[in-house]
């Protein structure tokens, strides 16, 4: 048996989770929250220099609170982190959380990325990004788009659009990994001035466009970067329903961070703010954990390149880009 995408090639091929979008064209910008009907066991891992994130120290293995309600991606730099508290207050109405004693605490993780220098209208007097959570969470899904929109809305890369992505697959032990990822890369998703992407060797089937692997590089010890703007970030979730404590899910966000450096060229830099949640619904038992979470963990890093060649990939074009698409420079 070999391991194939899902059904829809996204991180809800994970059964139980939902994915929801909002956005504001305009500003260029918007929210995705993952979440489920029952609260999930979550890990996180930040290898960025300049990361911003709500609730993500409550993840550490020694901390008390085992699973989460949702997580937040969201636009906005640190005024986008408003987004995790609409996610919250709504969660709250509906009575999910945390109980302590007759209160319910939602716990609801968040990331951003800065899209502040994307050509949209930042003068948008009050902050916007509650609202768009809230609007996220009620809107989500098993099914939704890619490219520009939610939290990718005004994502860029050094040399195209960014956006939101997703992929997933089915491992031979019956498993299921799934990544969704927001592309707002300090570096490159593609080669050179070409259309290849750096994930091409991990593509399966069409999912970005099969141009395959590049033939010609540029010298690869000198990154292409946008630096000048010093606003960057790729955040993402990487999701099973293998069962998986709170340290084996920090283990599974450390090695989806493997398809960061696969699919960014450069990655991990000091102006990104390079961070991955890992989710785990807790549902497939692991009959072998030793081998199984190595299994697992380079699905995770597999699904996560291929999820952000898929972002840039369905970028699309918008009044007022400052980077052009993928298919408006190559399709």
């Amino acid at each position: 048996m070999t391991a194939t995408p899902g059904p829809r090639n996204l991180i809800t091929d994970v059964p139980g989770l939902r994915v929801g979008n909002a956005q504001d064209d305009a500003i260029k910008t918007g929210v995705t929250v993952l979440t489920s009907d029952a609260p999930f066991t979550c890990g996180v891992n930040v290898m960025g220099g300049a990361p911003g994130s709500r609730e993500t120290e409550l993840l550490a293995p020694d901390k008390t609170v085992a699973q989460v309600d949702a997580l937040v991606l969201s636009g906005g730099s640190a005024l986008g982190l408003d987004a995790c508290s609409g996610v919250a207050n709504a969660l709250r109405a509906q009575g999910r959380g945390f109980k302590v004693g007759p209160h319910n605490v939602p716990i609801v993780p968040g990331a951003i990325i800065f899209d502040l220098n994307n050509g949209g209208d930042k003068d948008w007097g009050e902050n916007p990004y509650s609202l768009l959570g809230a609007k996220a969470l009620a809107a989500a899904s098993d099914s939704f788009d890619l490219g520009s929109i939610g939290a990718g809305t005004g994502g860029t890369t050094a040399t195209l659009k960014g956006g939101l992505g997703s992929a997933s697959i089915t491992l031979p032990s019956g498993a299921t990994v799934g990544a969704l990822v927001v592309v707002n890369a300090l570096g490159s998703a593609t080669v050179g001035d070409g259309p290849h992407f750096w994930a091409a060797p991990f593509e399966l089937g069409d999912e970005f466009g099969a141009r395959g692997v590049a033939s010609d590089f540029p010298d690869t010890h000198v990154p292409q970067t946008k630096l000048a703007a010093h606003a960057n970030t790729t955040i993402a979730i990487v999701a099973t329903d293998a069962a998986l404590d709170k340290a084996q899910c920090t283990r599974l966000a450390t090695a989806a961070q493997d398809g960061y450096a696969r699919a960014l060229v450069p990655a991990h830099t000091p102006m990104d703010g390079d961070l991955i949640f890992a989710a785990s619904t807790g549902a497939h038992p692991l009959q072998n954990p030793i081998a199984e979470t190595l299994t697992l963990g380079h699905a995770a890093a597999t699904c996560m390149a291929r999820a952000i060649a898929r972002a840039v990939y369905h970028a699309s074009a918008a009044p007022g880009d400052t980077q052009p698409t993928w298919t408006e420079k190559f399709g």
